[in-house]
Formats: structure tokens, sequence, C-alpha cells
């Protein structure tokens, strides 16, 4: 492999760090860029500026109380569909025809078998685990072997499960009822003495969605 031909492929692995960066955690400063992936500040601004030439990121300057403002970079529309969607135009296509041959009757049907698949598999994994901290990690852990970058942190003695990417987004913009499906799910899998609460929905005009989970007093 020549010298080019590397250096190539480390700018085109900074670049996807970079955007995977800005999908899971959302408007970042060059520094705090530069942290996350431990590269400098000069380097990251250099593959932040040929992000901006394709249009996949953009910025916008904070003033501040005092000093220079701060410049933060966030994903444009076509950056965040550098991340799949499980084709999206396979999916709407077929919920059109199944709605066109057996109405809405149909779509809850497919819904409910979904949720039903998904629930037999989610407590298949999760049959040996018991205590809440390690059941919201496994459904974390799952849900991203699905596509949705998911994570976990801890508030206030409870556990937020954070999707920073919904991968099957043009199948809930269509039909809501996954959304309603998936909320469903999660309070069935993780049990009666837990109570899951979205607090922040990407298809209300949020990044990403978030479920507040905490054990019942």
């Amino acid at each position: 492999m020549s010298f080019l031909v590397y250096i190539g492929i480390m700018a085109d692995r900074t670049r996807t760090r970079l955007l995977n960066a800005l999908k899971s955690s959302g408007p970042q400063t060059a520094a705090d860029l530069a942290k996350v992936l431990s590269v400098t500040t000069v380097a990251v601004r250099q593959h932040l500026d040929g992000l901006l030439h394709d249009e996949l990121v953009a910025f916008e300057d904070l003033k501040g109380s005092v000093g220079r403002p701060k410049r933060v970079w966030t994903l444009t529309e076509t950056g965040h569909q550098q991340f799949p969607d499980n084709h999206s135009n396979l999916i709407l296509g077929l919920l059109g025809g199944l709605s066109d041959l057996y109405g809405q009757e149909g779509i809850d049907r497919l819904i409910a078998h979904r949720e039903a698949q998904s629930r037999s598999a989610y407590l298949d994994a999760m049959k040996e685990v018991k205590d809440l901290d390690a059941r919201v990690n496994q459904l974390a852990e799952l849900r991203s072997r699905e596509g949705y970058m998911a994570e976990v942190k801890q508030e206030d003695g409870s556990y937020l499960l954070i999707e920073n990417h919904c991968s099957i987004c043009a199948a809930a913009t269509a039909c809501q009822g996954f959304c309603r499906s998936e909320l469903k799910l999660f309070k069935d899998v993780l049990g009666p003495d837990v109570s899951v609460e979205r607090t922040e929905h990407q298809l209300s005009g949020d990044r990403r969605c978030v479920y507040r989970i905490e054990a019942r007093n």
C-alpha cells in the first residue's frame, strides 16, 4: 500500500468518526470533537471544511457573554442520510401496498406481529438478566444491533435509554403506530415494576429518541 493511499484511508476514517460523533452526541465545537477523536483541533477543522463542502455538516456561531463567538457544528439533513434507514423506499412501498390491500387493520396487524417478534427475541436475550441496570444495558445493546445507536446514561436516579438514530424512521414517519408499539414493547420487556416514559421523540422534532426508565416505588 502506497503512502498516499494510506493517508486517504485514514482521512476517510476520520471523516466517518466525525459524522458518528455528531450523530451520537449532537452539535459540538471543533475542540470538543478533537477531544473525542484524540486528534488535533486543526485536523478536525480541516475535515469539517471538507464535510461542509459536501453539505454533510453546517455550523452556527453562538455568541457568549465574553470572548469570540463559539462555532458549533451539526449534521445537515444530507449528513443524517449517511446513516442507514433499513431500505426506506422499499418499506414505504410495502406499507402503502399493505394499506391498499388490507386497510388500516392490515397495518395494525403488521405492527402487532413485529412487536410480538421483538418481544420474544428481547425476553429470550434477557432471561438470565435480573437487575434493572443490566436489563436496561442489555436492551440498549439489542437496539444498537438493530441500528439505533443506543446508549444508556444515568440521571437523577433514573436510566436514560438514548437512541441516537432511528433505523426505521421512514416507516415510523408514515405510521406512528410503530413508535407507540416500541414504547409498549419496552414497558413489556422491562416488566411491570418499571416505569418507561419517552421524553424526546425524533418524529416530534427532537434530535433523537430518549426514554426515561426507573423502578416504581
